[in-house]
């Protein structure tokens, strides 16, 4: 049903990729696609490493194969349709299509910190209580970890679409970005969004803003443990390992906390920023997991080694 400027929502949405840099956008893709092929061929990896090999069913690596699944979701629920705008003009998305790019994209980016939090946990346990490590996190409790940071971000992130759909959309039908976002698509309802907008706020604030306390104490009670370590060896190893993990934690939560900020009080931000950051926070971190835990990681490595060897001979 439709009344004068308004219908109850459109049949498709028009995504712009990068305003401002159209005439840019053929040749930016090449990077994206480079980037989405090392993400798919080093997460694919992991999770086949993790499969086969029983001496790798240990919290540390099922909590790896979890992030290397979201990051697999994560980076195709964008980038193949961003592919399709940037290399043959393809801008429109179908409405449910949008919707079901808007929870992906949410729900995952939340199963992501949470997973990223479950390895901050773990790692404090190996470290403080090596020798109950096991004992603590047995395999049930990284069963129900996982199943606990899957369901919130189902959970959580499912009355978004459901909210957006009970409401009335404008004429206007144009996301200036390259794929749907929360934000992006309430921008176009013809309706009081107050609700939707707080709702966004208690949801990125209840996921994040827990993740990160958990993870910054977890951090802070290994560093006091390292410190007190007695080899130096020993202390420079452990540090090694902590500084890559909040590598990988502040790449995906710093670009993920701008993107939501800029879209609520960043105005003065030009958009051509907000965008490629809001693309490259889905593309960057889902590339460099695989790097960081797999490549720095003996028992990755190895295995992945082992089982190209195979391969070849």
């Amino acid at each position: 049903p439709s009344s004068g400027n308004r219908s109850f929502h459109p049949t498709s949405f028009i995504l712009l990729g990068i305003p401002g840099l159209e005439k840019s956008q053929f040749w930016i893709a090449f990077p994206f696609c480079a980037m989405y092929i090392l993400a798919l061929i080093g997460n694919i990896t992991i999770l086949h490493a993790v499969r086969i090999d029983h001496t790798l069913h240990e919290p540390m690596y099922i909590f790896l194969a979890m992030l290397a699944f979201t990051d697999l979701v994560l980076s195709s629920s964008t980038l193949p349709k961003m592919l399709g705008i940037f290399w043959f003009g393809s801008c429109e998305i179908e409405y449910h299509a949008c919707l079901t790019q808007v929870f992906f994209i949410h729900a995952f980016s939340s199963v992501e910190s949470g997973v990223l939090m479950a390895m901050a946990l773990d790692r404090y346990v190996a470290i403080c209580f090596p020798l109950r490590h096991s004992t603590i996190l047995s395999t049930s409790v990284v069963a129900k970890l996982g199943v606990a940071v899957m369901v919130r971000g189902v959970l959580w992130v499912s009355p978004f679409c459901f909210m957006v759909t009970r409401k009335p959309f404008c004429t206007n039908r144009i996301i200036p970005q390259s794929y749907c976002e929360h934000m992006a698509v309430l921008k176009l309802v013809c309706a009081d969004t107050r609700a939707n907008r707080r709702y966004g706020l208690f949801v990125a604030f209840s996921v994040v803003g827990f993740d990160i306390i958990i993870i910054a104490t977890s951090y802070i009670m290994i560093l006091q443990a390292v410190l007190h370590l007695p080899s130096g060896d020993a202390r420079i190893k452990a540090f090694g390992t902590c500084a890559s993990h909040i590598c990988v934690i502040l790449a995906f939560h710093i670009p993920a906390l701008f993107t939501f900020l800029a879209h609520r009080f960043g105005h003065q931000v030009p958009q051509v920023v907000h965008v490629l950051l809001a693309n490259l926070y889905l593309l960057v971190p889902p590339m460099l997991n695989p790097i960081i835990y797999g490549v720095k990681n003996k028992q990755i490595r190895e295995r992945v080694v082992r089982v190209f060897c195979q391969k070849v001979t």
